[in-house]
């Protein structure tokens, strides 16, 4: 091999499709290859040591490592992104909750730099035009309605660093916010809302064909009943014909395991992007930890937000690798079909073009794991940013 050249092989998950013997070519930044090893022609190929995953990509993540972006200082919300990066997410949004105009024009100024620096992929506003009625661990006392002007505001102090925005249908002057992002290129994502199916329905229209997704599916919203369809049906649906891609917290608490079995089996890996919603105390111990303007505790690796008895479930703990994991394990989708739905989805859905899967010519991100889905190596644009003693130079 030649300097700056890597091979690595085992089971490998790419294009969307599971290779029992395959190996990954890196020179550079960039993949030269990716298939069978039967398919290489170059240097003799390594033992095979482990699986091989694309970069994994997360377009729903609070923070991690104890620090939050919604309201840690840059040195916390550089360690929480380093976690996450550890852990297999090479492509991260920072997402933040809903809080007072002046202090969502800070925290997008403070992110900004380090979506430019290429540690965060950009910045999602989860707020704060949402629903009251179903504002789950967001503060319902930073909820206003649909302000253009306003986001106008924060996409100025992004710099072209804001890439998504949840917003409720419900919300005032909700086809100017779309039009809006639209112009900006902001993906519009629905979600903490209260709205019936009909008028999500709309909603979805509204954007027109462009890409839009829903934020934490069946999270935040009523729930589906046979007389009363809600927002979550009206989703399904969008999703099934093409037209959203449905966000999932597929951690065993946020979502029943065979709730997400059913997605998969409705709308395909191709229209779900599974998600952490993580916030600080992913990767941590039990405890209380800050979610933007409120306490949340986590009791048994479950946050929610402070008070006796404890209130709403308050984002996640788990990485993405550790969802993938448990949809794996316990929903009973194929390892492809986990992967797709945690790198090229949601990569797809950003307009991410470089990233999220393992086929020649794209960024070099990966991810080495053991037979237990934990990963022991981790690659980004061709360089390893964690290992375990050895695992890089196979």
């Amino acid at each position: 091999m030649t300097a700056g050249q890597h091979l690595l092989r085992g089971t490998l998950v790419s294009a969307g499709r599971l290779i029992d013997d395959g190996l990954v070519a890196v020179r550079g930044d960039r993949i030269e290859f990716a298939g069978p090893t039967a398919g290489w022609s170059g240097p003799r190929p390594p033992e095979p040591a482990g699986t091989l995953l694309p970069g994994l990509v997360d377009v729903h993540c609070h923070g991690g490592a104890g620090h939050g972006f919604p309201d840690s200082d840059r040195a916390g919300v550089r360690a929480a992104a380093e976690h996450h990066l550890r852990h297999g997410t090479t492509s991260l949004v920072g997402s933040l909750v809903s809080a007072r105009a002046e202090v969502l024009r800070e925290r997008v100024r403070l992110l900004a730099p380090l979506v430019v620096a290429g540690e965060l992929a950009g910045i999602h506003l989860e707020g704060p035009f949402l629903s009251a009625a179903r504002c789950g661990a967001q503060d319902p006392r930073m909820i206003v309605p649909g302000d253009p002007d306003l986001l106008r505001e924060l996409i100025e102090a992004g710099g072209g660093t804001v890439r998504s925005m949840t917003l409720a249908p419900e919300t005032a002057r909700y086809a100017e916010l779309v039009k809006t992002m639209a112009e900006h290129d902001v993906l519009p994502s629905l979600g903490h809302t209260d709205a019936g199916a009909g008028l999500t329905r709309e909603a979805i229209g509204e954007v027109g064909g462009g890409p839009l997704s829903a934020t934490h599916l069946f999270n935040g919203m009523p729930p589906m009943h046979h007389r009363a369809p809600g927002p979550v049906a009206a989703c399904l649906a969008a999703a099934a014909r093409g037209e959203m891609v449905l966000e999932l917290v597929a951690d065993g608490v946020h979502l029943d395991d065979e709730t997400v079995a059913a997605v998969f089996d409705l709308v395909g890996p191709r229209r779900i992007a599974l998600v952490t919603d993580a916030m600080a105390a992913a990767g941590q111990a039990d405890g209380r930890y800050r979610l933007g303007s409120l306490l949340t505790d986590v009791v048994q690796g479950v946050a929610r937000l402070a008070g006796d008895p404890p209130g709403a479930i308050a984002g996640g703990t788990s990485r993405l690798i550790d969802v993938v994991r448990r949809v794996v394990r316990h929903s009973g989708v194929g390892l492809a079909d986990a992967v797709t739905a945690a790198s090229a989805t949601p990569a797809r859905l950003l307009g991410l073009a470089d990233v999220g899967d393992l086929v020649a010519g794209r960024r070099a991100d990966l991810v080495l794991t053991d037979d237990d889905l934990t990963p022991v190596a981790v690659m980004r644009a061709g360089h390893w940013v964690h290992s375990e003693p050895g695992r890089e130079a196979v």
